[in-house]
């Protein structure tokens, strides 16, 4: 097959025309310009529009995506060569949720319909594949150049390795033996788990009625013991409780009388406390403590010591008086011998007079203060000597150290009293827990728990009884629990031996899909490393695919293959068109040959390995039409 002119109104193609021709079409065009859209109109021209798809998040329909944005009808047409005839097809919208719906195919030049060709077979009857497998292999839309398997592509495979059979598909078979597998069985689902557990229900149910009548009769037995043991409890409990409430009241009794004992002593050491503070308030000095007094009195006695020495000067007096005698003779002496300097002589000795004169005056003043001092600091101590004094302080320091005695007499009785307080209320404590013949730990107590526990436990297990008479009421006739069980085992005798063979089928098949697949990938996985070895120089020597067409690469330097995850961008998309290159050799028809169009998928590469790709390219051409739309000149 070989397309010739396409004509489009389609996305944004406003009827616009595409020539092509044999071998290797490259069509350049900038980006946005409408490669991506002639690539979707070619799938639509060949397997139409489905309509039926839905929008959903990320995911717009071709039937929305590719509708015309002059608001014309979705419409075209292919002028196209097979089978050495030369065919146009078109396809046009008559209405809007049925996007180019009408379909017609003529030989060209001629209003002659081309038998056999249909909308719905029009790609599978021109290329020779059905849509998903001309998907996988010819069609490389932009973005999707990885292969990846479908049931389509499975059939189209075992046909080849195989009968030539394309009705088959291990996934399709795989996946209905996986349904009938898990029909019987399914982890805790399918009908063989429900018959286990409708088997284990009937004989848990023959098992539950015999061991209801064992359990009355145990029961029964128990039932009676209790009752026994309930009577003799109840007179250990009355007789118990009796000695308890004697006992815990004389413990009461000897607690509360020590108690009184303390608590008098205490009374009386409070007292004497009262006392020695009262004393202490009413002394000379107070509630002067004494760090203070002790401090106050070194303090005055140090004063007292430099007051002593500030006492009147008699001598600066004498000479005085003898300095101004001086100064009367000079003057005496100055009127007989009329001599000037006796005047002065007299002069200085009655100046030195005043001065000695005034420092005597004021010595004496200083004098009188300090003994004025002394007696204000004797009388605050009411002492009339430095001895006094310290009797006065000793005498302060003995009351202290009584209230010192009396607090500490007083602390030790309050202790006592708190202690004996103390056991008082853990004797009251005890006392009602003794006297607590319900949840106390008392003997009367704990033998009462037992009594009520009795009973419980009879009341129990009278319910109990009554509750397996109404079970064992409830669960049936034996014999129809039996038959019934007996039926069950053999439906899933029978069961089990479908799911064995279900199990066996799928083994089998598996183990033909190995075979196929072993056939066919390694002559797959051949013809790819051909095709990556011509790209790229002979660097990558081996191409390895797997059944699920994921591929690893390996140089011909590398030990271990590379994953994909590990290439560049450039080098995976070789690969991929490589592997896409041999899916297309292998799987599409020998006899007429399927175009080739590939859709910007070459943009990853640098200049040398996109030229050695053209080159293949070109060496693919002559065998089938390749169309290449590429943004790059």
């Amino acid at each position: 097959m070989k397309i010739n002119k396409l004509t489009a109104s389609f996305g944004k193609l406003d009827h616009e025309t595409l020539k092509l021709h044999d071998g290797l079409n490259v069509i350049y065009a900038p980006n946005e310009s409408g490669k991506s859209t002639w690539c979707a109109f070619i799938r639509a021209m060949l397997y139409g529009v489905d309509s039926s798809e839905r929008s959903r998040a990320g995911y717009l329909p071709d039937k929305l995506r590719y509708a015309p944005w002059s608001g014309a009808p979705m419409e075209g047409s292919m002028e196209l060569t097979s089978d050495r005839c030369d065919i146009s097809i078109t396809r046009s919208t008559r209405a809007k949720n049925a996007p180019m719906k009408e379909f017609s195919a003529t030989y060209t030049g001629s209003n002659v319909p081309v038998e056999g060709v249909t909308a719905s077979n029009a790609g599978e009857m021109l290329t020779g594949v059905n849509k998903e497998v001309f998907y996988r292999s010819a069609f490389i839309a932009q973005g999707t150049m990885a292969v990846t398997g479908s049931p389509e592509l499975e059939k189209r495979i075992s046909a080849i390795v195989s009968t030539g059979e394309e009705q088959c598909s291990y996934s399709e078979a795989e996946q209905r033996l996986a349904v009938w597998e898990r029909r019987r069985r399914y982890k805790q689902f399918g009908m063989l788990p429900k018959l286990e557990e409708s088997m284990d229900e009937a004989q848990h149910k023959m098992k539950a009625l015999n061991e209801a009548q064992k359990g009355i009769r145990a029961l029964e037995d128990q039932l009676e013991e209790n009752k026994a043991r309930s009577a003799r409890l109840e007179a250990e409990v009355t007789e118990s409780r009796k000695n308890q409430r004697k006992t815990a009241l004389e413990k009461l009794s000897q607690g509360r009388a020590e108690l009184k004992t303390i608590s008098e002593a205490h009374d009386e050491a409070l007292a004497e406390l009262s006392l020695a503070r009262a004393e202490l308030r009413a002394s000379h000095f107070g509630e002067y403590s004494m760090e203070e007094l002790e401090a106050q009195q070194e303090e005055d006695l140090q004063e007292l010591e430099s007051l002593r020495a500030r006492k009147g000067n008699w001598i600066k007096g004498f000479l005085a008086l003898l300095f101004f005698a001086l100064a009367a003779v000079g003057a005496w002496l100055y009127g007989q011998y009329q001599e000037i300097y006796m005047v002065v002589l007299a002069g200085v000795f009655c100046v030195a007079a005043i001065l000695l004169l005034m420092r005597s005056s004021a010595a004496r003043q200083a004098s009188k203060n300090a003994r004025d001092r002394r007696r204000e600091i004797l009388l605050w101590y009411r002492a009339d000597s430095i001895a006094g004094m310290r009797q006065a302080v000793e005498a302060h320091r003995q009351l202290i150290n009584s209230l010192s005695d009396a607090e500490r007499k007083e602390l030790i009785c309050r202790d006592e009293y708190e202690q004996a307080r103390a056991r008082q209320e853990e004797l009251e404590a005890a006392a009602l827990g003794d006297l607590d013949f319900v949840s106390g730990p008392s003997r009367a107590a704990v033998l009462g728990r037992e009594l009520a526990e009795c009973r419980k436990r009879s009341t129990e297990i009278t319910a109990d009884i009554t509750s397996l008479q109404i079970k064992i009421a409830a669960m049936g006739d034996p014999v129809v629990l039996s038959s019934q069980l007996q039926a069950m085992e053999e439906q899933y005798e029978q069961i089990n031996l479908e799911y064995e063979a279900i199990k066996l089928a799928s083994e089998t098949l598996k183990a033909a899909d190995v075979r196929i697949q072993s056939r066919f990938s390694p002559e797959l996985g051949r013809l790819a490393a051909h095709y990556m070895s011509l790209m790229t120089a002979g660097r990558y020597s081996d191409v390895l695919i797997n059944r699920d067409f994921t591929t690893k690469l390996r140089t011909q330097e590398d030990i271990v293959p590379r994953e994909s995850e590990y290439l560049s961008a450039g080098t995976l998309d070789l690969m991929y068109l490589a592997v896409r290159l041999a899916v297309c050799e292998l799987a599409l028809p020998q006899g007429e040959s399927c175009p080739l169009i590939i859709d910007d998928a070459l943009v990853n590469l640098d200049e040398t390995r996109y030229a050695q790709a053209l080159e293949l390219l070109r060496e693919i051409a002559r065998k089938r039409q390749v169309i290449l739309f590429t943004c790059r000149k």
